[in-house]
């Protein structure tokens, strides 16, 4: 029984740390954490605010509608025209892309 002590604590440890650190979350981000300096992808959860309305610009191939983050900051967001379906029956959506100094360029949405 005692040899099997240390291997069980070790997968303890290796649980807690993986489920605290590293297994996704529901939490809303914040758009605070973001370098509006740095073009690297990343993701992001974020709340839709649905009442901002959806603006289709087929000329240029995207969509502008707004977020906000766990800071309830309101951003625009310029994400792709072709957006998943049901995006006006979400509540929070990860958008995934980089941040410039008055909007939210994403190159990917994925409705949760």
């Amino acid at each position: 029984m005692q040899k099997y002590i240390l291997p069980i604590l070790v997968l303890g440890v290796v649980g807690i740390i993986y489920f605290s650190y590293f297994s996704p979350t529901d939490e809303l981000g914040t758009f605070a954490s973001f370098d509006p300096n740095n073009n690297a992808n990343r993701d992001i959860i974020v709340k839709l605010v649905p009442e901002r309305g959806f603006d289709r610009d087929v000329a240029n191939g995207s969509t502008t509608f707004y977020v906000v983050d766990k800071h309830n900051k309101e951003m625009k967001v310029i994400g792709p025209a072709n957006l998943p379906p049901g995006m006006n029956d979400v509540k929070t959506i990860v958008l995934r892309g980089h941040l410039h100094t008055d909007y939210f360029h994403a190159v990917e949405v994925i409705t949760r």
